[in-house]
């Protein structure tokens, strides 16, 4: 049985070249210890978003990504998706079932959970981000901060040892964005999460990486990182 606990994340001269020759990502590089949170932070445009979509290959890069000792490539894929989720920033891009219970269900049973298990794996993934009893609510229906949390929610039904998020308090109040934090911060996966909010970034994260351009610009103690003003001035983050 696969294990479920949390996976170091390395990156290796990451490289993404638009179409148009521009680099998206140049030669960054980076390591993540098994169970840490860390905010890879940077204005819009920075390459955050990017590089979360590489990391587990929906954009195809140069380089290396490992997870663990799993090392990411085409015959690798289907593997690293199961250990590593990706929650977009626009929930709305996660969710297209008619009831909450199937979108959190869907990724169980396309890894091929069997059915009489996966009722258990939603009703704990649900009330892992604090919504019990959601399982038969209309997702569209839903605030954006609940909206959010489903996502998640179907994020962590599949058991992943690595979880990616993608500016998630984007268009959170910030009574959303504490609770959002509060559950982030309760989750044991290795959490990544690509944000230009630093409030929240503080408030969940250890540690963080600073993107420029595509580019490592600084990283270290996010409170260090916080505390430079002239970095952060120089990266668009004031």
């Amino acid at each position: 049985m696969r294990s479920t606990h949390p996976l170091s994340v390395s990156v290796t001269d990451l490289t993404v070249r638009y179409h148009d020759g521009r680099l998206a990502l140049e030669n960054v590089s980076f390591r993540v210890g098994a169970g840490e949170s860390v905010a890879i932070l940077g204005a819009n445009g920075a390459g955050k978003s990017t590089l979360l979509l590489a990391l587990v290959g929906v954009i195809w890069a140069q380089g290396r990504v490992s997870f663990g000792d799993l090392t990411l490539s085409p015959k690798t894929l289907r593997d690293v998706r199961r250990r590593v989720q990706l929650v977009f920033q626009e929930p709305d891009d996660q969710l297209f079932m008619p009831f909450v219970r199937d979108d959190v269900a869907f990724g169980p049973l396309n890894f091929g959970v069997p059915a009489e298990d996966v009722r258990t794996i939603v009703k704990k993934a649900l009330d892992s981000v604090g919504l019990t009893g959601f399982e038969n609510r209309n997702p569209h229906a839903l605030s954006l901060g609940e909206k959010k949390r489903v996502a998640i929610a179907a994020a962590l039904a599949c058991k992943p040892q690595v979880l990616l998020l993608d500016e998630p308090s984007a268009g959170l109040d910030a009574p959303g964005r504490r609770q959002l934090a509060e559950v982030l911060r309760s989750l044991e996966a290795t959490k990544l999460i690509a944000t230009h909010d630093l409030d929240f970034a503080s408030a969940v994260c250890e540690r963080a990486i600073v993107l420029k351009c595509g580019r490592v610009r600084s990283e270290g103690a996010i409170e260090s990182l916080l505390a430079d003003e002239a970095m952060l001035y120089d990266c668009g983050l004031r």
